[in-house]
């Protein structure tokens, strides 16, 4: 059986640099208190809660005073930054630079439409945590257009200024920038600016080609992951032999019945320890010819290494 890891998935550069930020803080001893889940993948959760961090929501922090709080790569508003400093919380800020930038982005958005009367839109998950900071940048709504219908909330006479979530869709910001543009009464009063990050979006039509190669293709991705469904649904697309798993005990034999290849990829917020993990049980577990030696490709973006393995 052919068994190939997909050398370009795995953690972004922003994830990579807020946990290895994470394992120096924990290194450094005492716990770490990271505010939500530092990454959409309970697997590596786990890991890290092994070395001493602990997950804490924005209700908790009025018991942390003295304590580390860890702010992930999906940023935090400023009101959290003002909350800790009242409350003498010390902030490891692993906000990814180039979520960072797009924050500034937004406020200078508001700044540009507030002197024409215009309103500012940002395409991306409702209630996602870098959404949450991105709208909280300003005291003006942000209006948060996750599906074309979200549209109406627009007033189509006023300038519009569009930004983007950095991990969507690029296909759709593109059908919701042309909508945009048609509905307006002035097409030119529209603004419209690409934020979205190409390490990320980058990888669709290369896990759509990756997917097409193989009889199976096994997702790996936290199902908490707002990138991880846009990227399943990309390799689904490609090849409807493609099933999402959190983790090797996730396997079913089902999926293997007559296979010959299996490619294993994931999100941007997937280690890779965990792909090699499924990829050795997929080996140990469907592979009845030992005397070939499976293909397995791995690696790491130049901008970034690979996390630890988790510890025995």
């Amino acid at each position: 059986m052919q068994i190939e890891i997909d050398d370009k998935s795995g953690f972004c550069f922003g994830v990579v640099r807020a946990i290895t930020r994470a394992e120096e803080a924990l290194a450094a001893g005492d716990t770490v208190y990271s505010l939500g889940d530092i990454v959409h993948n309970r697997v590596e959760v786990q890991r890290l809660e092994r070395m001493g961090l602990r997950t804490v929501s924005h209700d908790q922090m009025p018991t942390l005073g003295g304590q580390r709080l860890f702010i992930r790569a999906h940023g935090e508003p400023p009101s959290t930054y003002a909350r800790a400093a009242e409350l003498g919380i010390e902030v490891i800020d692993a906000t990814c630079p180039v979520v960072a930038r797009l924050q500034r982005r937004v406020k200078q958005a508001h700044e540009a439409m507030r002197r024409v009367g215009g309103q500012v839109a940002v395409l991306g998950k409702r209630g996602h945590a870098e959404v949450v900071g991105l709208t909280g940048q300003v005291e003006e709504p942000t209006v948060v257009i996750e599906r074309m219908e979200d549209l109406e909330q627009l007033d189509f006479t006023r300038p519009i200024y569009l930004l983007s979530q950095t991990t969507q869709s690029i296909a759709l910001f593109e059908q919701v920038s042309a909508e945009m543009r048609r509905r307006a009464a002035d097409p030119s009063q529209v603004t419209v600016e690409d934020t979205i990050c190409r390490q990320v979006s980058g990888r669709e039509q290369h896990l759509a080609d990756f997917a097409r190669r193989f009889d199976c293709v096994l997702f790996v991705c936290g199902r908490k992951s707002s990138n991880g469904k846009v990227l399943f649904e990309v390799c689904r697309a490609a090849n409807p032999a493609t099933h999402q798993i959190e983790e090797a005990a996730e396997l079913d034999d089902r999926w293997f019945e007559g296979v010959r290849s299996v490619g294993i990829c994931g999100a941007t917020s997937t280690p890779k320890w965990l792909m090699q993990q499924v990829a050795d049980a997929v080996r140990a577990r469907y592979d009845r010819d030992t005397s070939a030696a499976p293909t397995e490709n791995g690696g790491s973006c130049d901008a970034c290494h690979t996390p630890a393995k988790p510890q025995k």
